[in-house]
């Protein structure tokens, strides 16, 4: 424990919020003796945040604050700040509104030291609130400790894009000269991340969980990153994604730089292509021409190792002037992927997006495994007061559903806050040949699952002995996604609502008993009346 006294700055910053900045402080100061200072960079807070600081730092001679004079609008420059301030060996990043768990530096600062690298990174968890759910971020980085002594070893180092869950060494940023944009620059991390991996560190990977991302989506003010409802997050999102790419193409690292495209076309692309139909007609316009041109940068070699779907996404904005086909861009870019009907053919046979865009192949449906097949599922919910029935209806794609031999689908409800399961049931797939399309029905107790919204995951099983793990196109059409309040031995009442998510999967959201309808009408009158 001796060799890791006192070498870490954990920076910290913050910008009018006082309700969480004492918590993320005071979690980087529990770090114990690995922590040398905390460095509070307030960036000109106008909610008493920087007072607040202040009291917090008259009893702790490791805490620092540093009160900015003017606001920068931006994560960029605090931080910035808080790495010209910082005194110690190594430095790590903390934002005010989240917290690092317990042993997240010693774990960092262990790895780095073992093995002598620049860089140290671990588990980064997302926890939504206020239900607490959390989910990893990219797990797959962080399934077991290792050391990558290059970069380009490990393109998937490009696709973490975070700096908070990482520990550096301090003369290593500064000898670099790796510092992040200036001023309002809302993925200001992606462009640092780029500079640190263009300067060829070694990096230790660890599995500890060593940042909690607190996700606040009903949060009066968005964090810059969530608030992705004006067409400027977007444009702000290409410039990061390009800043990288040509950083990492400048230091000779090709295969990063390739890596960026990749994340591009499988997360940022697929994530904006799900919320189109979100936005009004200009945004969808401005958004069009703004991703054809920059994927109208992209090489043939950019779009080759991105996984299909993003891919298609791709082909089909460079195909078209104009925004078309949302509703089917959506479920291809929903994760896992549906490709919705109609399924359209070239002269040749060969499968294309549609008859209008034939230059939009989709050859690979063809040779792709049945388990990554977009298999298209809609979904009918029928609350009834006599029994409520899940219909199904699975859709041909292009002869590989009927060479694979649908057999069963198995359905499952997952609540959405804690994850819970909350009905799991099997029925039969009934083949109907003069539609080219299979069917199930599965009787549901929706009493049985309670409150709260379900989201309603599918495994289809293949006589063929492979299986699709998928969710269902919610349908609609004539008044299926209606209120319905269902009489319930069991709660009195039980007010139902299926709903289509962002990415047009069906859900649906329960609220049992009287106090839960009373409850639905208050926050909805609320709704009509703001």
């Amino acid at each position: 424990m001796a060799l890791q006294q006192a070498q870490v700055s954990v920076v910290v910053i913050g910008y009018d919020d006082a309700a969480h900045v004492a918590d993320a402080v005071r979690s980087a100061l529990a770090q114990g003796l690995a922590v040398r200072e905390v460095i509070a960079v307030d960036d000109c807070s106008t909610d008493g945040s920087g007072e607040l600081l202040e009291h917090l730092a008259e009893p702790e001679p490791r805490l620092r604050v540093i009160r900015r004079r003017s606001n920068s609008g931006g994560c960029g420059t605090p931080r910035n700040t808080g790495l010209d301030a910082a005194a110690s060996p190594y430095v790590m990043f903390l934002d005010s509104d989240d917290v690092l768990p317990p042993g997240a530096v010693d774990a960092l600062l262990g790895a780095a030291l073992e093995h002598d690298a620049p860089v140290a990174s671990g588990l980064c968890v997302r926890r939504e609130l206020p239900s607490g759910r959390e989910t990893p971020w990219q797990p797959e980085l962080y399934a077991r400790r290792t050391l990558v002594e290059h970069p380009s070893r490990r393109a998937r180092l490009v696709h973490d894009t975070l700096c908070v869950n990482k520990l550096y060494r301090t003369s290593f940023l500064r000898e670099h000269a790796i510092r992040f944009p200036e001023g309002r620059f809302p993925y200001e991390d992606f462009v640092f991340g780029a500079r640190v991996l263009a300067a060829a560190p070694r990096v230790a990977l660890i599995p500890d969980p060593v940042y909690v991302w607190h996700v606040r989506r009903s949060a009066a003010r968005l964090s810059l990153s969530l608030d992705r409802s004006g067409i400027a997050n977007w444009q702000a999102r290409i410039e990061a994604d390009r800043m990288s790419y040509d950083i990492l193409l400048g230091a000779g690292e090709k295969r990063l730089a390739r890596a960026t495209r990749t994340r591009f076309l499988d997360h940022s692309l697929r994530m904006y292509a799900r919320e189109l139909d979100l936005r009004g007609t200009e945004y969808r316009r401005e958004w069009w021409a703004l991703t054809r041109a920059y994927l109208a940068s992209f090489d043939e070699g950019d779009f080759t190792p991105a996984p299909a779907p993003g891919r298609v996404v791709a082909r089909v904005i460079l195909a078209a002037e104009e925004p078309r086909d949302l509703a089917r861009l959506k479920e291809i870019a929903a994760r896992p992927a549906r490709l919705a009907p109609p399924y359209a053919c070239a002269g040749d046979g060969s499968p294309v997006w549609s008859a209008d865009l034939p230059q939009v192949e989709l050859d690979h449906l063809l040779v792709r495994p049945v388990h990554l097949l977009p298999a298209a599922v809609d979904a009918e919910l029928r609350p009834r007061a006599r029994g409520t029935t899940l219909r199904l209806r699975l859709h041909e794609l292009y002869g590989r559903m009927a060479e694979a031999g649908p057999e069963t689908v198995e359905v499952e409800f997952v609540e959405r806050e804690e994850g819970r399961v909350g009905f799991v049931g099997t029925a039969s797939l009934t083949a109907e040949p003069d539609i080219d399309s299979w069917t199930a029905e599965v009787p549901l107790d929706l009493a049985a699952l309670g409150s709260g919204t379900w989201d309603l995951r599918l495994r289809l099983r293949f006589a063929d002995g492979s299986h699709r793990e998928t969710t269902a196109h919610a349908l609609a059409g004539a008044g299926l996604l209606r209120r319905s309040a269902l009489p319930s031995t069991r709660h009195g009442v039980l007010l139902v609502q299926p709903y289509a998510t962002h990415a047009g999967a069906l859900a649906v959201r329960l609220a049992p008993g009287w106090r839960g309808l009373t409850d639905v009408v208050r926050r909805r009158l609320k709704r009509l009346l703001h």
